[in-house]
Formats: structure tokens, C-alpha cells, sequence
């Protein structure tokens, strides 16, 4: 056999699985953040305003939802490691598709792509993401997702840098055409794609656990309920929702931001240099909340960091210069803990229901299409500055969850 049987309550070493997880997170954090460098390309290739080119992150992000139940359903048939194998050939396949997007100089074909891309992306976060969470014990799960949600964050601070060498690197120079544009994604995808290949042949052949999930251990409890019945569970989605919004839309317009000339006047290949410092500082609160968040209970670094997030965007669309932009940079440094503490505490003590769970709060990452949409919306009336006040507020709703929300039926 290729996988072994374990029951997690025996507590066994599962350092190996957890090694071989993060290469996942990683390559889903670099593709995911790569929309931050399409975006003013194909902004600037296709002669797109703000509200249509979020239409990038709409696609990509509306795959969750509609893909999240069905992960969730293919992910209890076919076990967490086929569940991520299947993800992966599905990503490749989005990645392909960006080679004849290009050459037919077609932006819906590019949005379809990305919509198949992000398809295989959500069948991953459906798999990992729970498979993290039983891969040991059920107490430090939040510091343990924390912590493989680390190298996700170094994936997505490797994306912009990459990005904007592979793919903004030409605009520096001047194309002369929107086709011309375009292509320069066409081998960075193609490239993306044989990496995810070479990880669903890798996947296949490891000697991964089949963890006996908390869902079968507690079969027989909980008898005509559903996810849906946990309030918990449910707030957590919403603060999916505007945790994934939220970020995504800051993350989304930093090169456009940046290049304000009243913020820092950069020309898109430096600013997007400067996105992976957004996306660095999650990677470096990660590791940080990783260690704290063995003595800090979850619910209250939750909050602390709400509240840090909220008053740096604020400020942000409030000052300009140097401040403004430092503001909104660090603010990826309180963005850390938010995904996997509010994901871990959204599942706890579902029991048989854990997999329903996931795929509950993978369908709320929705939240990356509608939100920056609407900030798109704000930015094109009354500016991309004062657009910033949006995700501010959303902030406010974290804060709520993790001091409130996330209590709710935690001891049923």
C-alpha cells in the first residue's frame, strides 16, 4: 500500500505529511498572488478601468464558490491526498489555458482560465487545509494551519517579485500592443502548469496518512444536524468572507496605489516589488503567530490583530507620502493569523461534520470576487484612495468574531 491507516488520537509523527503539505501551500499562495501582477497588465493590455479589471480577481475568487461544496463532497468520497491530486491536475489545466488566452488576444478566454485555474486551487484548500488540522492534536490545530499557512505567505511574497520580473518586466520597456501585452504571461503559466504536473505525480507516490478524520471518530453524535447548525461555524464564514475580501483587495490595488502620485509615484515593475512586502509580512506574522498562539488564545490574537489591520488601512486612506504607503504594507503583517485562526476556530467540535465545514468555509472565500468589485466600484467614483475606508471597516467584523462569534457552541 502506499498510504498507512492512523487513528490521530494515537498522536503519532506526522512531521513528514506536514513537510510535504507545505509545497502545496506554497504554490497556491505564488499562483494566487500572481493576480496582483495581471492585474495592471492586462489593466494596461486591454485598456480596462478599475471595476473591470477586478473582474480578474472576481473570476478567480467566484470559482470558491461554486466549487467548495462539491470539493468538499469529492473530498469525503476520495480521501484528502486523491482530493489534492485532483486539484492539482485541475490547476495545471487553468494554467495552460492562459497560452491560448494570449494568443487569441482575448480577455473573457483569460478569465475562464483563471476561473479553471482557481477551480483546482479551491479543491486543494478543501483537502489541505482540514488535512492539517487532524495531522496531530486537536489544541495547537490553529498554530499548527498558522504555521503551514507561513509558507503559503512565502509563496505569495515569491509571486509579485516573480511576477513583476516574468510578466511587468516588458511594460518597463514599452509593448506597443495589447497582444504583444498579453503574451508575456504565456510561458511564466505554461512553466506554473509543469511545476503542478511534476506535484500530482509527487503526491501520488508518497507514503501520505490516511488520518482517521475527527468526523468518523464522533459518527453517531450530532444525529439530523448539519454544519449549517453550528453559529460558530457560520460566523466564521462571514469572517471568511471579509478576512478573504479584505486582503485580496488591498493586495489588488497596491501597484495601481502606489503609483499614485500623491502616495509614492512608482512605475508598476518597482511598485510590484513592493507588494511582497504586503505579502512578506504575512508570511512573517505566520511564523510569529505560530509560537504565540501556543500560550495566546486564538480568539484574542484574532482581535488584536483586527484591530491593528483596521487602524493601518485607515490611515492608509487617510495620509499620503511615505506614511500611507508603509501603512498600508504592514498592514499584510496583521493579515497573518487571520485565515487559518478564523478557519480552525470555525471547525472546531463539528465532529463528523468537519468536511461540510471545510467546504462551508472555503465557498466564503467568495468574499476575494465580491469585495474587491465593490472597492473597484469605489475606486473608479471617488478615487482608489478614499476606496481604501471599505476594507477598514470590514476589519471591524474580525474583531467582533474573535472576540464574540467564534465562542458560540465551542463547548456543544
Amino acid at each position: 500500500m502506499n498510504t498507512s491507516t492512523v487513528n490521530s488520537n494515537q498522536n503519532p509523527s506526522y512531521g513528514f505529511a506536514l513537510s510535504a503539505l507545505t509545497s502545496l501551500f506554497f504554490m497556491w499562495g505564488l499562483i494566487t498572488s500572481l493576480n496582483d501582477i495581471l492585474i495592471p497588465k492586462l489593466k494596461a493590455a486591454f485598456d480596462l478601468n478599475f471595476t473591470e479589471a477586478m473582474l480578474i480577481q472576481f473570476c478567480f475568487f467566484f470559482a470558491y464558490f461554486v466549487v467548495s461544496l462539491p470539493a468538499g463532497t469529492l473530498v469525503k468520497r476520495v480521501g484528502y491526498k486523491r482530493g489534492i491530486i485532483v486539484g492539482l491536475v485541475i490547476a495545471a489545466v487553468g494554467c495552460v489555458g492562459f497560452y491560448p488566452s494570449a494568443e487569441n488576444q482575448s480577455y473573457p478566454l483569460f478569465l475562464a482560465a483563471l476561473f479553471v485555474l482557481a477551480s483546482g486551487i479551491t479543491i486543494l484548500q478543501v483537502a489541505a487545509n482540514p488535512y492539517v488540522t487532524v495531522l496531530g492534536a486537536s489544541q495547537t490545530a490553529s498554530s499548527r494551519l498558522t504555521l503551514t499557512q507561513a509558507f503559503n505567505s512565502l509563496g505569495t511574497t515569491v509571486g509579485p517579485w516573480l511576477g513583476g520580473i516574468l510578466i511587468l518586466g516588458e511594460v518597463a520597456v514599452g509593448l506597443e500592443n495589447a497582444a504583444e501585452g498579453a503574451k508575456s504571461v504565456q510561458m511564466p503559466y505554461l512553466g506554473l502548469a509543469g511545476v503542478l504536473v511534476l506535484l500530482a505525480v509527487i503526491m501520488s507516490v508518497l507514503r501520505l496518512p490516511e488520518v482517521a478524520a475527527e468526523e468518523e471518530q464522533h459518527d453517531g453524535e450530532d444525529d439530523g444536524k448539519s454544519a449549517w447548525s453550528y453559529s460558530h461555524l457560520v460566523l466564521g464564514a462571514i469572517g471568511i468572507f471579509v478576512y478573504v475580501g479584505a486582503e485580496v483587495s488591498i493586495g489588488s490595488f497596491l501597484v495601481n496605489f502606489l503609483g499614485e502620485a500623491n502616495i509614492a509615484a512608482l512605475e508598476e515593475i518597482d511598485a510590484s516589488k513592493f507588494v511582497s512586502f504586503y505579502w512578506g509580512g504575512a508570511m512573517v506574522g505566520r511564523f510569529i503567530g505560530a509560537a504565540a498562539m501556543q500560550k495566546v488564545a486564538a480568539g484574542k490574537a484574532l482581535a488584536f490583530c483586527a484591530v491593528m489591520a483596521g487602524l493601518l488601512t485607515a490611515v492608509a486612506a487617510t495620509a499620503d507620502g511615505s506614511l500611507a504607503m508603509w501603512s498600508i504594507l504592514c498592514v499584510g503583517l496583521f493579515n497573518s493569523i487571520m485565515f487559518p485562526t478564523i478557519f480552525s476556530l470555525g471547525l472546531a467540535g463539528l465532529g463528523r461534520h468537519t468536511s461540510q465545514g471545510s467546504g462551508i468555509l472555503c465557498l466564503a472565500i467568495v468574499g476575494g470576487a465580491i469585495i474587491p468589485l465593490a472597492q473597484g466600484r469605489l475606486a473608479d467614483v471617488y478615487g482608489i484612495q478614499i476606496a481604501f475606508y471599505f476594507p477598514a471597516l470590514l476589519y471591524m467584523y474580525i474583531l467582533y468574531y474573535g472576540l464574540s462569534g467564534s465562542k458560540d457552541k465551542l463547548n456543544r
